[in-house]
């Protein structure tokens, strides 16, 4: 049905009108027992009805409006962070300004929908005056604002701040959203003072044992043009560096190389520090601290071989290129000496040899999980060969035969550039014995046998896994042929040196296989960061599970102790122990799986934050803008209770007036239904009174 009562509503209700008065006169047209003033008042009632209950099955609706009334809102937030209190102007009054801005937020409520927020590295609803907060994001304020205020009645945002946004950069393109002038009380000093800090540290968290590694340190100066100050670098508290710069001018910046030793395996904290200068405005920002990790990445390898041959040289010389590999050649009864589990990996040139077996040294690196490379060529032993390990079985004769190399076209353990590949595949051929080499399970290719131009699908060089031991396999000898044809061909690139450098870099790495391990999302976290730690235990068959409890103590540097309990989080475990004061921590987890007890150790640092002492000059320039750009104003802290009379001059807030209009079907009335059903009563008890039924 339409909207309004428009001419066919007008005959449908003429229509049901006439039917109620026609069915009103044959009831009580004629009736004689009743009065005249009875039948009128009773054919009213009747024609009323019968009207009304035909009207009904038209379905007609009723429209009806409401006026929604919504206040203009005026955002006061205020910048809870410490820079505020901790560089105040000459005569702020911190008590006077709080009273202030709480009675601008009692004579706006008046008028206003008033909503109050503080804000620093976290934004909460009311106003916060502790000044606690360790950083200034403004930007996750105008967010947050977007977010519960888009398309609002917002008719002014009064932010008090210092303008020194050390997070989330400038809000200025978040502002324009909330489609509102922006009103900035601009808090802070503007006056240079006297100052010096570290402002960055650069340093690689992760460096390697003996390894010189440098520290790049960046220090400003203000106001002390002509003063020395004095650097210092501390390693576990130990004093490691010292410098004394002279400041050069009233605004002075200089970086700084630091160059240190790795000479000591295991985390360490550097303290970078800045002595003190007379009438300094902050000593906050003259201290940095960061963690270093050192790890020893040496490994030494063991060539160990019959005797002399040219590839040992080659093999020496290209392995020692990496000076994280120490290596050594040992030939023949020297080897009986040997203790294999010293080395990160052990290569087998043709052993065992024809003339020389090596039986008990052989013996002794059966017993370790050393890591293995084969070489096989014409002096190996072939039926030996086979006895000392049961990944390759090789059968034939002596007969030499010699085979180019091909890259194998599945190759994944490691990258080859195109130039490499084509470098490899003009070496020369190796020597090695005829026959089959039957390979008895999985390996990953690198090299394939090439018999002129034609490929096989016979492995050269290869990798296999024998109960979680790295082995290796190359299948030939005369890798000393290759250097020469290597430099023959292509003297600028070292291909040959790459080549063994991965193949000993892959099977020397070590695989973690601990079945219990804790890990924290990162070694150094911030002081407002909540520290996070991932658990994962594995059963015999290395597989995650997450049933038994992982229990954790933490220790600080003082020696006090929090206790914790994993959570279960899918196959694995989670743990949040919150915020942490700023310092060392060192932390064990436990667990019993079956019959098994698991532990696991490790450490991490909570650095202090001192971002809201990196800067001292408040932006004021940063608040004009933000309000000039939104047609807004700046007001100093003594004249915030202007802000009331301009906002009430203002004709940019507005209350707004919604109109809500909706339709309803008029059968859905109670009240009709009550006056259809009223009307039958009275007529039928009149006509009972009147004995006209």
């Amino acid at each position: 049905m339409n909207d309004t009562f428009n001419f066919y509503s007008f005959l449908a209700f003429s229509g049901c009108l006439t039917a109620g008065l026609f069915f009103a006169w044959l009831l009580y047209g004629k009736n004689q027992n009743l009065t005249r003033l009875v039948r009128i008042g009773l054919a009213i009632i009747r024609a009323v009805t019968f009207t009304l209950i035909l009207w009904l099955l038209f379905s007609p609706l009723i429209k009806q409006t409401s006026y929604t009334l919504e206040k203009p809102i005026v955002i006061i937030a205020q910048d809870n962070s410490a820079s505020i209190t901790a560089f105040k102007p000459a005569g702020f009054d911190s008590l006077k300004y709080r009273k202030s801005l709480q009675q601008l937020q009692t004579e706006l409520s008046k008028k206003y929908e008033v909503r109050t927020y503080s804000f620093s590295d976290r934004v909460v609803s009311g106003l916060d005056f502790s000044y606690k907060g360790k950083l200034t994001n403004a930007a996750q304020l105008i967010n947050k604002l977007n977010d519960e205020l888009l398309n609002k009645n917002v008719g002014a945002v009064i932010i008090a701040t210092d303008g020194i946004f050390n997070r989330g950069g400038n809000p200025a393109q978040e502002l324009t959203l909330l489609k509102a002038p922006v009103y900035t009380i601009a808090l802070g000093d503007t006056i240079p003072k006297k100052d010096i800090l570290i402002s960055s540290v650069n340093v690689n968290e992760l460096v390697y044992l003996d390894n010189d590694f440098m520290m790049e340190v960046q220090v400003q100066a203000f106001q002390c043009e002509g003063i020395p100050i004095q650097l210092t670098v501390l390693e576990d508290g130990k004093k490691v560096y010292e410098k004394s710069i002279q400041v050069t001018s009233s605004q002075f910046s200089k970086n700084i190389p630091v160059n240190l030793k790795a000479s000591k395996i295991g985390q360490h904290k550097y303290t970078i520090a800045l002595a003190p200068v007379t009438s300094e405005i902050s000593i906050k920002n003259n201290v940095y601290q960061t963690l270093v990790e050192v790890i020893d990445a040496r490994q030494k390898i063991l060539i160990a071989a019959a005797g002399p041959h040219p590839d040992l040289a080659a093999l020496k010389q290209a392995i020692g290129l990496n000076k994280h590999h120490e290596v050594s050649v040992v030939l023949n009864d020297a080897l009986l000496k040997i203790d294999p589990k010293a080395y990160g990996l052990v290569i087998l040139y043709q052993l065992p040899d024809n003339q020389f077996d090596a039986g008990s040294f052989l013996a002794k690196i059966k017993t370790e999980k050393v890591p293995i490379w084969y070489v096989v060529g014409m002096q190996s032993n072939p039926g030996r060969f086979n006895q000392v390990q049961q990944q390759v079985s090789f059968s034939g004769n002596a007969t030499p035969q010699y085979q180019y190399s091909a890259i194998d076209q599945n190759l994944s353990i490691f990258d080859l550039d195109p130039v490499s590949r084509q470098v490899i595949e003009n070496f020369d051929p190796l020597q090695s014995p005829s026959g089959m080499y039957k390979i008895l399970g999985t390996q990953q290719v690198v090299l394939d046998q090439r018999n002129g131009k034609v490929k096989t699908d016979r492995p050269q060089l290869f990798f296999m896994n024998d109960n979680g031991r790295k082995t290796g396999y190359l299948i030939g000898e005369g890798l000393w042929k290759w250097k020469l044809s290597e430099a023959r061909e292509n003297p600028q690139t070292p291909v040959f040196n790459e080549l063994i450098g991965k193949v000993v870099q892959y099977l020397s790495v070590k695989d973690d296989k601990r079945k219990f391990k804790i890990r924290p999302v990162k070694n150094t976290f911030e002081e407002n960061d909540r520290v996070l730690l991932n658990a994962s235990l594995y059963n015999d068959s290395y597989q995650p599970v997450n049933t038994p409890d992982v229990n954790l103590l933490l220790k600080d540097e003082k020696g006090k102790t929090y206790n914790f309990t994993f959570s279960r989080y899918e196959s694995s475990y989670q743990l949040d122990a919150g915020v942490l004061p700023p310092g060392n921590y060192s932390y064990t987890a436990s667990t019993t799986l079956g019959n098994q007890h698991y532990q696991d150790k490790g450490s991490f640092f909570v650095n202090t934050l001192t971002a809201e002492f990196q800067q001292t000059l408040a932006n004021h320039q940063l608040l004009y803008q933000l309000a000039n750009q939104t047609n807004g104003k700046l007001y100093l802290p003594d004249q915030l209770l202007k802000i009331k009379d301009d906002l009430l001059q203002s004709n940019q807030l507005k209350t707004l007036s919604y109109e809500d209009r909706k339709y309803e079907e008029l059968i859905n009335f109670k009240s009709l239904f009550v006056l259809i059903m009223a009307l039958l009563s009275i007529e039928w008890f009149v006509r009972k009174r009147n004995s006209a039924l």
